[in-house]
């Protein structure tokens, strides 16, 4: 699946391994809030950097709603090199900011 992300000016890619990833490891947030996903990527709070992976961005979004308020993160790795391509590795659920160097914020 590709889920649509603004912020890169592309689709990111969402494979069936890497979902199973994130319910097996993550399961406040897969199966039951699995359209968070797609709200975090194609409307964030923040981009974070990770610091230890220069080529990974965590997509932050705060909701309200979700198990009394709750970020969801998305860590994406982008491959800059044609051809170009931005992939899920992971997400979660966290109460804490992000870490990681910040990108971008919402105004």
């Amino acid at each position: 699946m590709h889920l649509p992300c603004p912020y890169l000016g592309a689709e990111v890619e969402w494979t069936e391994e890497r979902e199973h990833h994130i319910a097996a490891r993550h399961p406040e947030l897969v199966p039951a809030h699995r359209h968070r996903v797609a709200e975090a990527l194609a409307d964030p709070d923040e981009v974070r950097r990770h610091l230890e992976y220069p080529n990974t961005r965590l997509f932050v979004r705060w909701f309200d709603d979700l198990l009394d308020g709750k970020n969801v993160v998305v860590a994406t790795v982008s491959r800059p090199s044609p051809p170009v391509r931005h992939w899920i590795v992971t997400a979660w659920v966290t109460g804490r900011p992000a870490k990681g160097e910040l990108e971008w914020k919402r105004p």
